[in-house]
This record gives structure tokens, sequence and C-alpha cells, in this order.
């Protein structure tokens, strides 16, 4: 039992970087006490004692936010982070290093008696706020969006998001993968400029690193011909992009006030 503990508490720093002290997840992070209480709580359902198995599961559910049903099978490593509104049924089955973060709910679709809930496989990540509902598989290393509505299987190493979930193709994630490494280069985050996401200023953001990404690869190619012919025109390095972080998060700041006093100013004829 110890050894498990002490497996869960080490899982913690390779998934939360907030984690800092044995002693501090110990006490401090109310998904590991769920998924604790959890284990009693099955070992007593299988043992035939459903009622004090699903007493056990309450009183996790007072103390925690999170309800587990004490006939979930629950892997190892399994990690829920800040955990408040956690919901997973009972033949509800999850794999190993799976992790959930708060408002998920693993849920069926039918009152018929027997398998219900969602299968989630090794790997997983599901977002905050996902719902993933009926007797699907969500595949090895798969990843659920935050908000997400998933009704429908889950190939391995597949991203969903959406409402309802769908697949996120491979041309898409290389996009994404492009406008991360080129919003990094010029010193900023480009967290959420997807082409789902439909904030004008967002999608402006994205195709304008999109842009500048085609830019970067035609330079390269045109001076890996020039250096063929023996020019030296793209020898000399561009000089790098320096950006006060201070200064860009107040004017990132300043911008979400003037939208925000914009929207209040603006008054809809209904």
């Amino acid at each position: 039992m110890f050894d498990r503990i002490k497996e869960d508490i080490a899982s913690v720093y390779n998934r939360d970087p907030a984690a800092r002290t044995n002693v501090e997840i110990l006490f401090n992070y109310p998904g590991l006490h769920a998924i604790w209480c959890q284990r009693l709580a099955n070992k007593l359902w299988r043992a035939n004692w459903k009622w004090l198995g699903r007493f056990v599961s309450t009183i996790a559910r007072w103390l925690t936010g999170v309800e587990i049903h004490p006939g979930a099978t629950i892997g190892r490593r399994f990690f829920i982070d800040h955990g408040m509104g956690v919901v997973i049924g009972e033949t509800a089955e999850i794999g190993d290093d799976v992790t959930l973060y708060h408002g998920v709910t693993l849920g069926g679709t039918s009152w018929s008696a027997g398998k219900r809930h969602p299968t989630l496989e090794d790997g997983v990540v599901v977002g905050a706020g996902a719902k993933i509902l009926g007797p699907i598989k969500i595949g090895k290393n798969a990843r659920v969006g935050s908000n997400s509505v998933v009704v429908k299987e889950v190939p391995s190493e597949a991203t969903v998001v959406g409402i309802p979930g769908r697949i996120v193709n491979a041309a898409e994630q290389s996009n994404d993968n492009k406008r991360n490494k080129m919003a990094q280069k010029y010193g900023f985050d480009a967290y959420a400029v997807s082409p789902d996401n439909p904030d004008p200023v967002a999608q402006a953001i994205g195709t304008m690193l999109d842009h500048i990404s085609v830019m970067d690869e035609k330079i390269t190619s045109v001076c890996s011909e020039v250096s063929k012919m023996g020019g030296q025109v793209c020898e000399k390095e561009l000089p790098e992009i320096e950006v006060d972080s201070e200064e860009f998060m107040e004017a990132e700041q300043q911008a979400a006030s003037q939208r925000e006093a914009g929207m209040k100013s603006f008054d809809p004829i209904i």
C-alpha cells in the first residue's frame, strides 16, 4: 500500500510543476485523496460490502469534491489535478498514467445494466470540463481538449476537440507546432492561437505566424541555393529579437482592458 502511495506522489512531480515537496502533495492534493479512498472503496465493493463501499466514496466526495464510483477500475499512477467536479461512473475503466483535470465526467448514456461508461487506455489526458460519455474507448496516449464532449471512440495518439468531439488531423497539429515554434522565436506564447479559436485577434496572430513561417522557409531555401552558387549573402546570422516580457504583458493587459471597455460600451438592440 505504501509503495503505491509513494508511486502516486512521485507521478505528481512529472505532471504538476506547482508540486514542491512530498509533504505538500500528501496533504494538499484532493485528487490523490480521492484516488486513495476509491482504492479502499473498490476493495469493499469487490468483497460484496457494497453499501460500505458506497459510503466510503460518499465521504470522499464530501471531502474532495471528486465522485468516483467504487465499482470503477483504475490503473497505476492515475492523477486528478485540482479534482473538483470530477465524476467517474461505475463501469469506467482507466489505464496506467492517465491524467484528468477538474470538471471531467466519465459518464453513461444508458440506464441499462452492464458496460455503460468509457474506457481510457494508458497515457490518456483529459482537459478540464471535458465529458466522455458512453461505453466508448479512448486509445492509448490520446488527448481530449478542455470542454469537449466525446461520444465516439478515439484512436491512439489522436487529439479530440470541440462539441461534439472531432479528431484534429495531423496537418492541423503540425501547423499548431509551427506556430508555437515561431511564437517562441519572437518571445511570446502562442497558447490558444489555433484554427478553432473564434477570437479574431488570435486568428490574425495565427495567420501572421503562418506567413512568417512560410517566409522563413523560402528565405532558407534561397540562401541554400545562393550558397551553392558561391554567394556569401546568407553567412551572417539574423540578429536575435529581444522582447521585454514585462512590457509585453503590460501591453497585453492594456489591450484586454480596451477590448473590455469597448464591449461594455456596445449596447446591442435585441
